[in-house]
């Protein structure tokens, strides 16, 4: 079955108060923003999707697939439910090579592996300031590396229409483009976010507090700009870091080039 769009309905907050956002759809292609200050209910809100809840949680709500109650069985079982998950705090335990995970993982699905550990490991490297082989074993894997090679195994291999992201910014790799990749894949996106870059990234962001979404915002044209200049100051960071990392030194002309044109 495709998964075109999930359809998210309100339940109640904290205090059982009604939700006052009673329906939430996002569609295929979409990257949607979760955000709110810590406490405010984000991460269950992403937990209600993936159990794909019935009114059976804390919250109450209830999660539609293609505007249907989805089976029993998908929800049962979680190699039915074709919802993944991606968190800032992820590594790999499994004694294999990059290689051999990427190829288990596609015969698991029934997909043709030629050709496909390149175009991951490609993929992935575009993401990270750390280059992956495919010779390396998963367990020597940096956390960007590790997450970074888990976005592009979703975008390429994984059959999930549906990728929860908590808080992606945190993990070290080129956030703003792993976004647009899983998206460009068709992905239905939901991403829980305190960064700004991210948050104006996405059309729509709807905002949590006391357990409970409160209102959806719209990302306006004034807030597009302001996310273009973001951006730019998030890629002046980036390469900052990876100067830090290899060794070289800082100086007050990097920040003054950076002033000139963000």
């Amino acid at each position: 079955m495709e998964i075109t769009e999930i359809k998210i309905i309100g339940g109640v907050d904290k205090c059982g108060n009604d939700e006052n956002v009673r329906e939430l759809i996002v569609k295929k292609g979409e990257i949607f923003g979760v955000v709110g200050p810590t406490g405010s209910g984000k991460s269950n809100l992403i937990s209600d999707i993936e159990q794909l809840s019935q009114g059976d949680t804390v919250s109450g709500r209830k999660i539609m697939i293609n505007n249907e109650i989805p089976s029993s069985e998908m929800r049962r079982d979680p190699r039915k439910r074709r919802i993944a998950q991606l968190s800032q705090n992820m590594n790999f335990l499994a004694d294999m090579t990059v290689e051999e995970f990427l190829l288990m993982h596609a015969k698991s699905r029934g997909i043709n592996s030629e050709g496909l550990v390149n175009k991951v490991i490609e993929l992935a490297n575009n993401l990270t300031g750390e280059p992956i082989k495919k010779d390396y074993n998963l367990t020597i894997l940096s956390g960007g590396q590790s997450r970074s090679l888990m976005v592009a195994d979703v975008a390429v291999i994984s059959d999930s229409p549906i990728v929860l992201i908590d808080e992606i910014e945190n993990a070290g790799i080129k956030k703003h483009e792993a976004l647009e990749l899983l998206a460009g894949y068709g992905k239905i996106v939901m991403v829980i976010t305190h960064d700004p870059v991210l948050a104006l990234m996405t059309n729509r962001r709807v905002v949590m507090r006391n357990g409970a979404m409160t209102e959806i915002i719209e990302t306006s044209e004034e807030e597009k700009e302001v996310s273009k200049r973001l951006n730019d100051l998030d890629g002046w960071m980036l390469s900052m870091r990876e100067k830090v990392r290899h060794g070289e030194k800082l100086s007050m002309g990097d920040i003054q080039n950076t002033c000139k044109t963000c």
